[in-house]
């Protein structure tokens, strides 16, 4: 049962105020506008987070009603309907379980937590008052993607063969940068695979429609220290050029095999120091009579590829328009591309929709889950050396469906 009180009114709570905190704020306030028939005024309520300055900048740019420093005034605010929770990995199983208990509804960025364990606790705590939740995988919102979707599952290509799936970045490519809570194991988890490769295990199975099962990884670390931070927070830390350097705990570099349930097959490959890769962010799905190919960086394109039967046979160029999934609400012709920030919409509107119809329409908890399974695997796979089972997703998760 949904827990609103207020069908027109959306009370939101904002656990942490820094670059992904100001996505969901602009996407809550983006819903008013683009998704109107949805018949919810999303309200942004109270943000909470440490750094005064962050908060009170949050509460003048978008108009959050309240402040706090404790991300607990959030949870027992009487008019927060539901929670966005934007911290570092970390603090994610924290905050989700203090949420699913208050029975509030929650909004988390992956990876959901620093282990597999952790995301299965966020799941259980969630499944045992019934909440809907969201989880960031970004991309399956993508209109080009949810074309792909649809154009898989009509069957049109034929039955899918194998996949190649490769996210690629240069965020971490200078050795010079600062070693923050992202490179240290007990704050960030893993390093490509929680950051990076868990878009990818979601976007595999979302497309796939299948659990991925098992899987042969390799990695690595080829930056293996890093200067200690100084000043500054999140995107804003500077190197203490006083402090010794200190070792890096998580790995820069990943490369699976997979195999899936249903008998495709699947490579994967990610760099956090890519160099000359921005966000290299891509995935080739090869069927009987077809193929399909997808790029981030050029992300409102989607590149077709009719059978080897076909009279005009080769990969051809669509771009995204009115038929695409959500690109209706923003764009009102093919060749006006969308943002990041639009597939922020997409993916915030998709959970307000899940809250307010008590249907599960956004990727949840249960998916994010699945993507953990994999990266534990892997891991397990990159320090034995030989292929390692995946457990099976929850029931929950929604890529199947």
């Amino acid at each position: 049962m949904s827990r609103l009180t207020r069908p027109r009114r959306l009370g939101v709570g904002l656990i942490s105020a820094g670059w992904m905190g100001r996505l969901h704020s602009r996407a809550y306030l983006a819903i008013r506008d683009k998704y109107a028939d949805l018949d919810v005024m999303p309200e942004l309520v109270i943000v909470a987070d440490p750094v005064t300055a962050n908060t009170a900048q949050f509460q003048a740019q978008f108009g959050y009603r309240e402040t706090a420093e404790d991300y607990r005034s959030v949870l027992d605010h009487p008019d927060v309907d539901v929670v966005s929770i934007c911290a570092p990995n970390f603090l994610h199983y924290p905050f989700a379980q203090a949420a699913a208990q208050a029975g509030k509804p929650f909004w988390i960025e992956k990876p959901m937590g620093t282990s597999r364990e952790e995301s299965a606790g966020i799941v259980a705590a969630a499944e045992a008052q019934s909440l809907r939740t969201g989880v960031g995988f970004t991309y399956r919102g993508a209109p080009a993607i949810v074309h792909a979707h649809d154009l898989l599952r009509s069957g049109a290509l034929g039955r899918i063969t194998n996949i190649h799936c490769k996210l690629d970045a240069d965020y971490s490519a200078d050795p010079s940068g600062p070693r923050t809570w992202r490179f240290v194991r007990k704050t960030g988890g893993t390093g490509v695979l929680g950051d990076l490769l868990s878009h990818g295990f979601d976007l595999a199975h979302y497309l796939v429609g299948a659990p991925i099962t098992a899987v042969s990884a390799l990695t690595s670390t080829f930056i293996p220290e890093r200067p200690a931070p100084g000043a500054g927070t999140g995107h804003t830390v500077q190197v203490d050029s006083g402090a010794p350097m200190a070792p890096v705990e998580n790995e820069d570099y990943a490369c699976l095999l997979a195999r899936f349930a249903d008998g495709v097959v699947g490579t994967f490959e990610s760099s956090r120091v890519a160099t000359g890769s921005r966000c290299d962010y891509g995935i080739d799905i090869h069927c009987t009579d077809g193929a399909i190919r997808w790029n981030f960086e050029r992300m409102n394109e989607l590149h077709i590829c009719s059978g080897p039967s076909a009279r005009d046979y080769g990969y051809t160029t669509q771009m995204s328009d009115a038929g695409f999934g959500e690109f209706a609400r923003f764009q009102p012709g093919a060749g006006m591309g969308l943002s990041f920030d639009d597939l922020k919409t997409i993916e915030g509107a998709a959970f307000v929709r899940s809250v307010v119809t008590d249907t599960q329409a956004a990727p949840s908890v249960g998916d994010g889950l699945a993507a953990a399974n994999v990266a534990e695997a892997a891991v397990r796979s990159a320090a034995s050396g030989a292929w390692a089972e995946v457990p099976a997703p929850p029931a929950t998760a929604t890529f199947a469906a």
